[in-house]
């Protein structure tokens, strides 16, 4: 990291971004529970070997629960070139806008 600050975005622009991906990089469990209704799913510890499933064309939107670990993927993403943001407050950034939030079933999802 060369000191700038990393670029990032809040839940509610984050959601009203159409061309976006919004990459959900916490575990199965934290998924399967709740996440954002068109989020593609890579663990943050699988990022390096899938990689080539992100879309270089598109603002990649990094989240995790919190911010910190989508912080870390943001970066490494950064380094390889992507053109990537951090989701400010993670998941429960995006559960405390009300934003929709689906679970492995379809059913109303929650952060845990």
């Amino acid at each position: 990291m060369d000191g700038r600050p990393l670029p990032s975005i809040d839940a509610i622009t984050a959601a009203a971004s159409s061309d976006v991906v919004l990459l959900d990089v916490r575990e199965f469990q934290e998924w399967m529970a709740g996440r954002a209704p068109s989020a593609i799913h890579i663990p943050m510890g699988e990022i390096v070997e899938r990689i080539d499933e992100i879309d270089r064309t598109r603002r990649v939107v990094c989240i995790c629960r919190s911010g910190n670990r989508s912080s870390r993927v943001t970066q490494y993403l950064l380094d390889q070139g992507f053109d990537a943001v951090n989701m400010t407050g993670g998941m429960n950034a995006w559960a405390s806008a009300q934003l929709p939030m689906v679970n492995h079933a379809g059913n109303p999802g929650v952060v845990i």
